[in-house]
């Protein structure tokens, strides 16, 4: 009888058309690629999908908001929505208009602490559009860069802080904790975002600079993937981003680990309805010992239905309108959060004392087998599923490239679920979910005052 993992791996093959290892045992989907670097230094991966008539173009270079420096805090997203401005050969805002022109779909980019990504679909005979965009930009930037764009920019960013950070619910409470959390020095403390101030402050010159130290063919990779041919689409690189000129990988600054103290923060907000309170620590970078393993406690506390809390707060006692537990995990460190939004009439010291005992039991005795099974069989499936559109087979090849140096890291992936136990959760549950490095942030709503 096959593994659930074989069924569910063959479930993707004939729904994707992946490649398997052609043992009758393997379990893992598996992304076939081809890697290789141009002169210049620019990462190539190729991975062929002829399902249907398109191809993904996705390009990752490698700097996020977690390589800032203090007082140009939010530059890294600032600059991913100044390279939709224009280039020297596609022409100021014209980028968006040719993609629609071909029949584009899924054209953005998107920063976090660790990466900016730039991406869209074409069909096949436009493939090669998608690469002289992406080419155009990577090197021919500069000659359209001006004061109106930049400034016309920092105004929809500051807009987009507005919208989803200064003036919703909760907002404030993120700025809370990542100001907990890091020191005034760490990258982290400001959000990707940025703020106001430093927005205010970019000027060209700082554009620029951004540009020539992080932009360069070294600091980038490409994927595509689609329906296309190897040698053509090799052929097609080498045209478009092969004259480009090599410049030497930019040199990465890491932070050192953030060891806050225990700290209790309480934050006014006109925007929410209900208190909430997040309990918040420091905990291992993505990939890095006990990441996994910290999911599997974020399962077993937090996961919808079943979590311990959820069970507690929501369906036993119903104190809370919603309870959360996760992993956030980034490059240079993680957080994990517990979060619980209590219902109006319920008693807050309550519902504290029940998610402090939670997880103190997690520390002082392991996750069951059910649990542990449970967490393995949601990531195994989460993932399976996952692979499903041709963006999110790109986007997996990027980040194992990115963060591991190697696209076909699937299995190593899932191995690190499936290679740990229910002891080593509860070691690294003891190591880093103590009350000591603890953050708490009490978010009320700012009509009310504080209650027990």
């Amino acid at each position: 009888m096959q593994s659930r993992r074989t069924l569910a791996a063959l479930g993707v093959v004939l729904a994707m058309g992946l490649a398997l290892p052609a043992s009758a045992e393997a379990e893992d989907p598996k992304l076939a690629f081809e890697k290789y670097k141009l002169e210049n230094g620019l990462e190539v991966i190729l991975h062929q999908d002829k399902s249907v008539p398109l191809v993904a173009v996705n390009v990752w270079y490698h700097v996020g908001s977690g390589d800032e420096t203090p007082g140009k805090s939010g530059f890294a997203h600032l600059f991913e929505h100044m390279l939709f401005q224009g280039s020297q050969h596609v022409g100021e805002d014209k980028h968006f208009d040719t993609l629609k022109n071909i029949g584009g779909s899924s054209v953005n980019g998107t920063t976090n602490p660790d990466r900016t990504n730039y991406f869209e679909i074409v069909p096949s005979h436009e493939f090669e559009t998608g690469l002289w965009l992406e080419s155009d930009r990577m090197g021919y930037l500069l000659p359209l860069l001006n004061q109106k764009s930049l400034d016309n920019q920092i105004k929809v960013v500051r807009n987009e802080r507005r919208q989803h950070y200064d003036n919703v619910a909760y907002g404030k409470t993120r700025f809370a904790t990542a100001a907990a959390l890091y020191g005034a020095n760490h990258p982290y403390r400001y959000l990707t975002i940025g703020k106001h101030e430093d927005l205010t402050s970019a000027t060209l010159e700082d554009v620029t600079a951004f540009y020539k130290k992080w932009y360069v063919p070294a600091n980038a990779t490409l994927v595509i993937a689609g329906d296309f041919e190897n040698d053509q689409a090799k052929t097609l690189v080498q045209k478009w981003f092969g004259t480009l000129p090599t410049i030497a990988k930019p040199e990465y600054v890491v932070p050192a680990f953030p060891e806050p103290k225990a700290t209790r923060i309480e934050v006014k907000d006109e925007f929410a309805k209900l208190r909430r309170i997040d309990y918040v620590w420091t905990t291992p970078g993505l990939y890095k010992p006990g990441d996994a393993e910290l999911d599997i406690v974020a399962s077993a506390l937090g996961r919808r239905g079943t979590g311990r809390l959820y069970k507690i707060l929501v369906h036993e006692k119903q104190l809370a309108q919603g309870v959360a537990a996760y992993q956030s995990s980034h490059n240079y460190s993680s957080t994990f959060t517990v979060h619980v939004t209590a219902k109006s009439d319920a008693d807050l010291a309550e519902i504290e004392k029940i998610v402090q005992e939670e997880v103190a039991k997690l520390i002082s005795a392991p996750v069951t087998k059910d649990e542990f099974a449970r967490a393995l069989t949601g990531f195994e499936s989460g993932f399976v599923w996952g692979l499903e559109s041709l963006m999110a087979r790109a986007e997996r090849l990027q980040g194992y490239n990115h963060f591991l140096g190697n696209p076909d890291s699937i299995t190593a992936d899932l191995d690190r679920y499936r290679n740990t136990n229910a002891a080593t959760v509860q070691e690294v549950a003891a190591k880093y979910l103590v009350p000591e490095r603890r953050v708490e942030i009490l978010t009320i709503p700012a009509a009310k005052t504080a209650s027990k």
